[in-house]
């Protein structure tokens, strides 16, 4: 019989998971959620978005296909900890360069394997998302790695689980964001759009350039005089990590320049679009994650099977004046999805077009961002553009 490390998972409501130790060794705090998806471990614990969350994977097995640099979405992991029924110690596939145990010591990752993924998502689904510790006793108790956690051991764990930060109330940005910014670069002359990154994926670049359109890439305060210097012809509010709620410089930055750049949010950007316009979002139960939602467009009807990755949401009936419209909801519990600005070329969408589990569902909102860029004609001084411009004193 193979001894094993030994590891838990304390939970703030004093439930604890007795499990074993995988990846790096030693201890992590964060809130406790689940992701759906059957793939893309990699490109979960490399989103941004994740950023203060430890990811439990509902899906059995995990790390058979090991890592590839070419899957990073980031240029780390920001998940706090992973947690999953069984990790696996060796990997086959052609792409691969590491396993996914190298990978997660490389990079500092906690996690534990050998808990009921199915009774901790049971617990999560009917209680809501809670707060969690991952300890390693080898990282604790060095002299006996194999040995059990103490009752009074774990009820520490609890506490601080207990007193962690929550997530609520909490600007979480400022730890992805890039400090300075960036151009993508691409082969071809395409329209300059500005990408506020709030915690932006690689692949969302990579969309965005593929469609003809050239990146800069900008941190979260950006202003919005900073941004009209670049001369863009669009703008992109990125997928970030948190509340949505205490990003009052990006909601300001989002409503100066509503209808003077045709606009483009996903994930926490098309939360702050709602904020910016006067509305409010809400926190859910326990969120969507996965790559399995189905999302109802409700301009053409079609549905689409989307990756979600967010524990917040937007109420668009407490958006003032009708300012958006709904375009896309939620099929499993008819939450917002997507919405349109009924008057200036805004639009936005709460999942991931460019992770494409459809495969290819969501690619035309792509294709229809650069299309409003195109039609876009503000420079002959409209009254669109002379209001908005009004506002930033230009």
């Amino acid at each position: 019989m193979i001894r094993k490390e030994r590891a838990i998972l304390a939970l703030e409501d004093g439930t604890v998971y007795r499990g074993y130790a995988f990846g790096h060794r030693g201890e992590t705090v964060g809130e406790v959620v689940f992701n759906t998806s059957m793939t893309g471990y990699q490109e979960i614990m490399t989103d941004p978005s994740y950023n203060g969350q430890i990811v439990t994977i509902t899906y059995p097995h995990v790390g058979n296909y090991g890592v590839a640099i070419y899957d990073m979405e980031s240029n780390k992991p920001y998940v706090r900890g992973f947690i999953s029924r069984e990790f696996s110690g060796e990997y086959s596939n052609h792409r691969a360069q590491q396993s996914l145990e190298a990978f997660m010591q490389q990079y500092g990752v906690v996690s534990i394997q050998g808990i009921d993924t199915r009774a901790l998502v049971r617990r999560l689904r009917s209680g809501g998302v809670v707060k969690g510790v991952i300890a390693h006793r080898s990282y604790t108790h060095p002299e006996d790695p194999y040995g059990e956690f103490t009752p009074a051991e774990e009820a520490v764990y609890v506490g601080r689980a207990r007193e962690h930060q929550d997530i609520d109330g909490h600007d979480m940005t400022k730890e992805v964001t890039t400090a300075l910014p960036y151009a993508f670069p691409t082969l071809r002359h395409g329209k300059r759009v500005v990408l506020m990154d709030f915690g932006i994926k690689h692949t969302i670049i990579e969309r965005l350039a593929e469609v003809g359109i050239e990146p800069i890439v900008v941190p979260a305060h950006t202003t919005p005089a900073q941004i009209m210097a670049l001369q863009p012809h669009g703008l992109f509010l990125s997928n970030g990590p948190g509340d949505p709620a205490p990003l009052e410089y990006a909601h300001k930055t989002a409503w100066e320049l509503m209808g003077l750049l045709p606009t483009f949010g996903i994930c926490l950007g098309h939360q702050i679009l709602g904020l910016a316009a006067g509305g409010k979002t809400f926190k859910m139960k326990f969120g969507h994650r996965g790559g399995n939602q189905p999302v109802k467009n409700l301009l053409t009807g079609n549905v689409e099977i989307t990756s979600q990755n967010h524990g917040y949401a937007v109420d668009i009936e407490s958006i003032p004046d009708g300012a958006f419209v709904a375009t896309h909801v939620n099929l499993n519990d008819g939450t917002l999805e997507g919405m349109a600005h009924s008057r200036y070329p805004v639009f936005s969408v709460q999942y991931h077009p460019e992770a494409s589990p459809g495969p290819h569902d969501s690619r035309y909102l792509f294709d229809r961002f650069i299309e409003e860029i195109d039609a876009f004609d503000g420079s002959d001084g409209s009254p669109v553009v002379k209001a908005v411009a009004g506002r930033l004193g230009v």
